[in-house]
Protein backbone atom coordinates (compact mmCIF):
# COMPACT_ATOMS: atom_id res chain seq x y z
CA UNK A 1 0.00 0.00 0.00
CA UNK A 2 1.17 3.50 -0.84
CA UNK A 3 0.84 6.06 1.96
CA UNK A 4 0.61 9.73 1.00
CA UNK A 5 1.47 12.10 3.83
CA UNK A 6 0.04 15.59 3.30
CA UNK A 7 1.60 18.50 5.14
CA UNK A 8 -0.54 20.91 7.14
CA UNK A 9 -0.27 23.84 4.70
CA UNK A 10 -2.11 21.80 2.04
CA UNK A 11 -5.38 22.35 3.92
CA UNK A 12 -5.42 25.85 2.39
CA UNK A 13 -8.13 26.04 -0.28
CA UNK A 14 -5.68 27.39 -2.85
CA UNK A 15 -4.14 23.92 -3.13
CA UNK A 16 -7.46 22.09 -3.64
CA UNK A 17 -7.31 22.08 -7.45
CA UNK A 18 -3.69 20.90 -7.51
CA UNK A 19 -4.43 18.08 -5.08
CA UNK A 20 -7.43 17.03 -7.15
CA UNK A 21 -5.23 16.76 -10.25
CA UNK A 22 -2.65 14.73 -8.34
CA UNK A 23 -5.25 12.37 -6.93
CA UNK A 24 -6.78 11.85 -10.37
CA UNK A 25 -3.37 11.12 -11.86
CA UNK A 26 -2.33 8.58 -9.21
CA UNK A 27 -5.70 6.85 -9.65
CA UNK A 28 -5.10 6.60 -13.41
CA UNK A 29 -1.66 5.12 -12.74
CA UNK A 30 -2.99 2.56 -10.26
CA UNK A 31 -1.09 4.16 -7.38
CA UNK A 32 -4.01 4.90 -5.07
CA UNK A 33 -3.40 4.39 -1.39
CA UNK A 34 -3.94 5.77 2.07
CA UNK A 35 -3.74 9.48 2.89
CA UNK A 36 -2.28 10.64 6.19
CA UNK A 37 -2.39 14.27 7.20
CA UNK A 38 0.06 16.00 9.46
CA UNK A 39 -1.55 18.21 12.05
CA UNK A 40 -0.76 20.31 15.07
CA UNK A 41 -1.38 17.39 17.43
CA UNK A 42 -0.30 14.54 15.16
CA UNK A 43 3.38 13.69 15.49
CA UNK A 44 5.16 12.97 12.23
CA UNK A 45 7.30 10.28 13.85
CA UNK A 46 4.32 8.30 15.12
CA UNK A 47 2.45 8.58 11.82
CA UNK A 48 5.37 7.45 9.66
CA UNK A 49 6.53 4.66 11.97
CA UNK A 50 3.00 3.27 12.34
CA UNK A 51 2.49 3.13 8.57
CA UNK A 52 5.85 1.42 8.02
CA UNK A 53 4.94 -1.19 10.65
CA UNK A 54 1.65 -1.78 8.85
CA UNK A 55 3.57 -2.67 5.71
CA UNK A 56 3.48 0.52 3.64
CA UNK A 57 4.99 -0.16 0.21
CA UNK A 58 6.00 3.50 -0.19
CA UNK A 59 5.89 6.58 2.02
CA UNK A 60 5.19 9.63 -0.14
CA UNK A 61 5.87 13.13 1.18
CA UNK A 62 3.33 15.54 -0.35
CA UNK A 63 4.52 19.10 0.25
CA UNK A 64 7.78 21.06 0.16
CA UNK A 65 11.37 20.76 1.38
CA UNK A 66 10.31 21.13 5.00
CA UNK A 67 7.79 18.33 4.57
CA UNK A 68 10.45 16.04 3.14
CA UNK A 69 12.92 16.78 5.92
CA UNK A 70 10.29 16.12 8.62
CA UNK A 71 9.47 12.73 7.15
CA UNK A 72 13.10 11.79 6.44
CA UNK A 73 13.90 12.18 10.15
CA UNK A 74 11.56 9.24 10.80
CA UNK A 75 12.94 6.90 8.12
CA UNK A 76 16.70 6.23 8.51
CA UNK A 77 17.35 2.53 8.00
CA UNK A 78 13.79 1.77 6.89
CA UNK A 79 13.43 -0.59 3.93
CA UNK A 80 10.36 1.32 2.75
CA UNK A 81 11.28 3.81 -0.02
CA UNK A 82 10.46 7.50 0.17
CA UNK A 83 8.64 9.17 -2.71
CA UNK A 84 8.07 12.91 -3.13
CA UNK A 85 5.27 14.93 -4.72
CA UNK A 86 6.37 18.59 -4.58
CA UNK A 87 3.73 21.27 -4.10
CA UNK A 88 4.09 24.99 -3.49
CA UNK A 89 7.36 26.87 -3.00
CA UNK A 90 10.76 25.71 -1.77
CA UNK A 91 11.06 22.34 -3.52
CA UNK A 92 14.79 22.27 -4.16
CA UNK A 93 15.20 18.76 -2.73
CA UNK A 94 12.71 17.34 -5.23
CA UNK A 95 14.49 19.18 -8.04
CA UNK A 96 17.85 17.69 -7.05
CA UNK A 97 16.25 14.25 -7.04
CA UNK A 98 14.99 14.79 -10.59
CA UNK A 99 11.36 15.52 -9.66
CA UNK A 100 10.41 18.79 -11.40
CA UNK A 101 6.65 19.06 -10.80
CA UNK A 102 3.72 17.47 -9.02
CA UNK A 103 2.23 15.66 -12.03
CA UNK A 104 5.61 14.45 -13.29
CA UNK A 105 6.21 13.21 -9.74
CA UNK A 106 3.27 10.83 -10.17
CA UNK A 107 4.84 9.33 -13.29
CA UNK A 108 8.17 9.03 -11.46
CA UNK A 109 6.44 7.16 -8.64
CA UNK A 110 5.01 4.78 -11.22
CA UNK A 111 8.45 4.19 -12.81
CA UNK A 112 9.78 3.46 -9.30
CA UNK A 113 13.49 4.07 -9.87
CA UNK A 114 14.90 3.56 -6.36
CA UNK A 115 18.33 4.75 -5.22
CA UNK A 116 20.07 4.34 -1.89
CA UNK A 117 21.44 7.63 -0.58
CA UNK A 118 23.12 8.80 2.57
CA UNK A 119 21.89 11.15 5.29
CA UNK A 120 23.62 13.50 7.69
CA UNK A 121 23.05 13.20 11.42
CA UNK A 122 23.84 15.66 14.20
CA UNK A 123 23.28 14.04 17.56
CA UNK A 124 20.09 12.07 16.83
CA UNK A 125 18.71 14.58 14.30
CA UNK A 126 18.83 13.36 10.68
CA UNK A 127 18.85 15.65 7.65
CA UNK A 128 18.72 15.07 3.90
CA UNK A 129 19.90 18.37 2.42
CA UNK A 130 21.86 20.59 4.81
CA UNK A 131 22.11 22.29 8.18
CA UNK A 132 23.49 25.83 8.60
CA UNK A 133 24.48 28.22 11.35
CA UNK A 134 26.00 31.66 11.86
CA UNK A 135 26.75 31.06 15.53
CA UNK A 136 30.08 32.41 16.74
CA UNK A 137 32.80 30.91 18.92
CA UNK A 138 32.42 27.39 17.60
CA UNK A 139 35.09 24.96 16.46
CA UNK A 140 34.80 22.01 14.08
CA UNK A 141 37.34 19.21 14.13
CA UNK A 142 37.08 17.12 10.95
CA UNK A 143 38.34 13.58 10.45
CA UNK A 144 39.99 14.79 7.24
CA UNK A 145 42.54 16.64 9.37
CA UNK A 146 41.14 20.15 9.23
CA UNK A 147 40.13 22.30 12.16
CA UNK A 148 37.86 25.29 11.54
CA UNK A 149 37.10 27.90 14.18
CA UNK A 150 34.49 30.64 13.88
CA UNK A 151 35.48 33.57 16.06
CA UNK A 152 32.66 36.03 15.32
CA UNK A 153 29.14 35.85 13.92
CA UNK A 154 28.72 36.60 10.24
CA UNK A 155 30.14 33.73 8.17
CA UNK A 156 27.59 31.06 7.24
CA UNK A 157 28.73 27.51 7.95
CA UNK A 158 26.75 24.76 6.21
CA UNK A 159 27.02 20.99 6.47
CA UNK A 160 25.71 19.61 3.18
CA UNK A 161 24.60 16.09 2.27
CA UNK A 162 22.46 16.68 -0.84
CA UNK A 163 23.46 19.76 -2.88
CA UNK A 164 20.51 21.88 -4.00
CA UNK A 165 20.12 24.87 -6.31
CA UNK A 166 20.45 27.41 -3.46
CA UNK A 167 23.90 26.14 -2.45
CA UNK A 168 26.64 28.14 -4.16
CA UNK A 169 29.34 25.56 -4.92
CA UNK A 170 32.66 26.54 -6.52
CA UNK A 171 32.59 26.36 -10.32
CA UNK A 172 32.98 22.82 -11.61
CA UNK A 173 32.56 21.32 -8.13
CA UNK A 174 29.96 18.63 -7.56
CA UNK A 175 29.37 15.74 -5.19
CA UNK A 176 26.86 13.01 -4.46
CA UNK A 177 24.79 11.94 -1.43
CA UNK A 178 25.88 8.39 -2.26
CA UNK A 179 29.60 8.76 -1.50
CA UNK A 180 29.37 8.43 2.29
CA UNK A 181 30.69 11.93 2.94
CA UNK A 182 29.36 15.29 4.06
CA UNK A 183 30.73 18.67 2.95
CA UNK A 184 31.53 21.65 5.11
CA UNK A 185 30.90 24.87 3.18
CA UNK A 186 32.08 28.22 4.52
CA UNK A 187 30.75 31.47 3.15
CA UNK A 188 32.86 33.99 5.05
CA UNK A 189 31.98 37.67 4.69
CA UNK A 190 35.40 38.53 6.08
CA UNK A 191 38.20 36.00 6.03
CA UNK A 192 39.54 37.32 9.31
CA UNK A 193 36.45 35.90 11.01
CA UNK A 194 37.56 32.34 10.25
CA UNK A 195 40.74 30.66 11.44
CA UNK A 196 41.97 27.58 9.52
CA UNK A 197 44.52 25.09 10.76
CA UNK A 198 46.12 24.86 7.27
CA UNK A 199 47.34 27.73 5.12
CA UNK A 200 46.20 26.41 1.72
CA UNK A 201 42.50 26.05 2.38
CA UNK A 202 39.44 25.74 0.16
CA UNK A 203 35.85 26.74 0.86
CA UNK A 204 34.66 23.11 0.75
CA UNK A 205 35.87 20.29 3.01
CA UNK A 206 34.81 16.63 2.76
CA UNK A 207 34.47 14.50 5.89
CA UNK A 208 32.63 11.48 7.25
CA UNK A 209 32.61 12.57 10.88
CA UNK A 210 33.21 15.83 12.73
CA UNK A 211 33.05 17.13 16.27
CA UNK A 212 31.51 20.54 16.93
CA UNK A 213 32.48 22.34 20.12
CA UNK A 214 31.07 25.56 21.51
CA UNK A 215 31.05 27.33 24.84
CA UNK A 216 27.44 28.38 24.26
CA UNK A 217 24.40 26.87 22.48
CA UNK A 218 24.56 26.63 18.68
CA UNK A 219 21.44 26.93 16.53
CA UNK A 220 21.30 25.06 13.21
CA UNK A 221 18.47 25.85 10.77
CA UNK A 222 16.71 27.88 13.48
CA UNK A 223 15.60 24.50 14.79
CA UNK A 224 18.41 22.35 16.18
CA UNK A 225 19.90 23.63 19.43
CA UNK A 226 23.09 21.98 20.63
CA UNK A 227 25.61 22.87 23.32
CA UNK A 228 28.99 21.63 24.48
CA UNK A 229 30.40 19.03 22.08
CA UNK A 230 28.36 17.08 19.53
CA UNK A 231 29.18 14.83 16.59
CA UNK A 232 28.05 15.28 12.99
CA UNK A 233 28.29 12.15 10.88
CA UNK A 234 27.51 10.84 7.40
CA UNK A 235 25.29 7.75 7.36
CA UNK A 236 25.81 5.96 4.06
CA UNK A 237 22.85 4.19 2.40
CA UNK A 238 20.52 5.32 5.17
CA UNK A 239 17.52 6.05 2.92
CA UNK A 240 15.87 4.51 -0.14
CA UNK A 241 14.34 7.22 -2.32
CA UNK A 242 12.45 7.23 -5.61
CA UNK A 243 14.24 9.50 -8.08
CA UNK A 244 13.73 10.83 -11.59
CA UNK A 245 16.06 10.05 -14.48
CA UNK A 246 17.30 13.68 -14.43
CA UNK A 247 18.52 13.66 -10.83
CA UNK A 248 21.54 15.89 -10.10
CA UNK A 249 23.88 13.16 -8.88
Amino acid sequence: MHVYIYDTFLSDKKFARTLAKIEARITDLGLSGKVGRLGVTKKTFDLVKDEIKRGAKTIIAVGNDETVEKIVRCMPGAKTPLGIIPIGKENRIAESLGIPSELEACDILSARRVEKIGLGVIGDFYFLSKISTTSDNLKLQLDSGYSVELKRSGPVISIVNLPTADIALPEGFCFSPQDGLLRLLIEAREKKNVIFSRKNFESVFAFSKATVKSAKPIIFNDLIKVSGAIEIEAKKNALSVIVGKNRKF
